[in-house]
């Protein structure tokens, strides 16, 4: 089995992998992406898109349920669960014919199969049609991550889900156990509950989004709680029996031991990176808690190996991955412009009801800093066109170092906050201050305005409240 030259070969062809391919075809590198089931990744298949995707019918769903408030009349509402998911499965299908169409225009080859390590700057890869040997000078893994099981209780699409089987369930469950409130457990939560299933959501930690700004969690906790979700924080999971047609879950709350029983329960409690049968044992790649260790630009320990995307540890963002495939990239092809995503400047969105966003420090993280800070904040009820769009709750938090003025963090929550949190990721990348934040002009009615009227709140000028 003679081995096909390239300049690289990628593993995974998620939006890290090929995002890496399309760079590396460009800058004249002759590229194959090797994937073992579908272009697009967990992203675009089981992940980012379909999830946006059904969380945009719940919310469709809920501006039906309350069109007589804008003064349009419906008949009495109802919806095809299997036309929701229908319709996401179809919205990841067509995104993943367009990858490919993406690696035929940039004349990357795309290989199916398991790919793994044969010897240096040698990858072979197993499919259907047969064995290839692909020689590279560089390798990169992008073999992304897969959900992390409950210990005892794995998931087995029946009883005990994962977020693929929460994704295209064959009928909307009555009830339903939701262990993590994190991203993935939030979305999830707010779906399901806004299409009537009994949502029981548990964290272990103190608050939901733990990772968020305080301010933030509890806003969204409130939130979710008025929205009919029992919400359980600082609740520890003992255990989880399947039973024939339901599954009960064990949790130690600081009241006791209590066992709740529902149809299914979904697991979301972090992802582990595939780094299994890659050949790493045979080489110098150091793989710690599931993850391959990694420099900035995504090289290993082994010369001309690099890992990338969430196999190369968190954040786990697709945004991140594939800023950090081009820098990876860019470095491979000697260019001086190489440069990594700034972890400060990486924005965080979770697109549940309401939405949240974030950027930079958090209050708790800036103040255990030592800084001194001052902070603003603005309500969406403040602002004209979350008035106008009957989407009025939720407010922007903004942070900046006291005696400089350096903008530290912004945190959303609230109508298209993740479509508003983009600017503030621009300041950080820019070292933005106050003065540039408050010169800025911003467009009127958008919601936008809530970020400038936060920025002036900071600093004793805000306007409108």
């Amino acid at each position: 089995m003679s081995a096909a030259p390239y300049d690289i070969v990628i593993v995974g062809g998620g939006p890290a992998g090929y995002v890496a391919a399309i760079r590396a075809a460009q800058l004249g590198l002759r590229t194959a992406l090797v994937e073992r089931e579908q272009l697009g990744g967990i992203c675009l298949n089981w992940g980012c898109i379909p999830t946006k995707a059904l969380l945009h019918a719940a919310e469709v769903w809920r501006q039906v349920q309350h069109a007589g408030e804008f003064g349009i009349r419906t008949g009495e509402p109802s919806f095809d669960f299997a036309s929701i998911i229908a319709r996401s499965r179809a919205v990841s299908g067509k995104l993943t014919q367009g990858v490919r169409h993406l690696m035929k225009k940039n004349k990357v080859e795309v290989v199916e199969g398991d790919a793994k390590l044969d010897g240096p700057g040698v990858v072979t890869v197993h499919g259907q049609s047969g064995g290839r040997r692909l020689a590279a000078s560089h390798i990169v893994l992008a073999t992304g991550a897969r959900p992390r099981d409950f210990p005892g209780a794995a998931a087995d699409g029946v009883h005990v889900w994962n977020y693929r089987h929460a994704l295209a369930p064959a009928r909307l469950p009555e009830s339903l156990v939701i262990v993590g409130a994190g991203a993935i457990g939030m979305e999830f939560a707010s779906f399901y509950a806004a299409l009537g299933t009994a949502v029981t959501l548990v964290e272990g930690r103190e608050r939901v989004l733990p990772s968020e700004d305080e301010e933030v969690s509890a806003f969204v906790d409130k939130a979710y709680r008025a929205q009919g979700i029992d919400v359980r924080t600082g609740a520890i999971i003992e255990g989880i029996v399947v039973g024939e047609n339901c599954v009960d879950v064990s949790l130690r709350t600081p009241g006791g031991v209590e066992t709740l029983r529902a149809q299914h329960v979904l697991v979301s409690i972090g992802i582990v990176g595939n780094t299994e049968g890659l050949g790493l044992e045979k080489t110098r790649v150091i793989v710690e808690s599931g993850h391959v260790v990694t420099d900035p630009l995504g090289r290993t320990a082994e010369p001309g190996i690099y890992a990338i995307g969430d196999v190369a540890g968190a954040p786990w963002l697709a945004h991140k991955a594939s800023h950090e495939a081009i820098a990876c990239i860019e470095r491979i092809a000697g260019l001086e412009q190489a440069h990594p995503p700034q972890i400060g400047a990486i924005p965080s969105c979770t697109y549940g009801h309401p939405q949240t966003a974030s950027v930079g420090l958090t209050e708790e993280a800036a103040r255990a800093d030592g800084r001194k800070i001052r902070v603003g904040r603005f309500p969406f009820q403040g602002n004209g066109k979350a008035l106008a769009i009957g989407e009025a709750q939720g407010f922007a938090k903004t942070l900046f170092d006291a005696d400089s003025g350096e903008f530290l963090g912004a945190h959303l929550v609230g109508p298209q906050v993740t479509e508003l949190i983009h600017s503030f990721g621009l300041a950080r990348v820019m070292e933005a201050t106050e003065a540039e934040l408050m010169q800025n002009v911003y467009p009127h009615p958008t919601l936008s305005e809530t970020l400038h009227e936060s920025v002036l709140a900071a600093f004793d000028r805000v306007i409108h409240i």
